[in-house]
């Protein structure tokens, strides 16, 4: 299978509540018109960045019946994350695991990293 820029990221399995977000690119130079050099923006302590693709959530627990009568079924549930594929996430970085993925800087974000999203559609 060849992979294009709409399945690359079909092959990706995100686990638990982890999000892989692409981080926005910075803006070059600050509102005064000074040019900043290359790192800076790496150093700040919140990055934003475009969600691309979010784990099933936080299992949930399953109680331990023994009765031998019962269907075993391993069905695992969980409890769905906040962060959508398209959201625009500002998070910590400190949480954060930078990640290069086919020669592109990506972050791998626990959901409690993330401080605020930003979604299109209205609540």
């Amino acid at each position: 299978m060849h992979l294009t820029s709409d399945n690359k990221f079909k092959k990706l399995v995100v686990i638990g509540d982890r999000v892989l977000i692409r981080p926005s690119r910075p803006h070059e130079r600050t509102e005064s018109g000074l040019y900043l050099p290359p790192g800076v923006h790496e150093k700040e302590k919140v990055q934003q960045g475009y969600v691309i693709k979010t784990g099933p959530g936080y299992a949930i627990p399953m109680p331990v019946d023994e009765e031998p009568w019962k269907h075993q079924d391993e069905q695992v549930r969980y409890v769905p994350l906040q962060a959508r594929e398209g959201d625009i996430a500002i998070f910590l970085l400190s949480g954060a695991t930078e990640v290069l993925y086919e020669g592109e800087k990506y972050f791998i974000v626990p959901q409690s990293a993330i401080l605020m999203l930003e979604r299109e559609e209205e609540i």
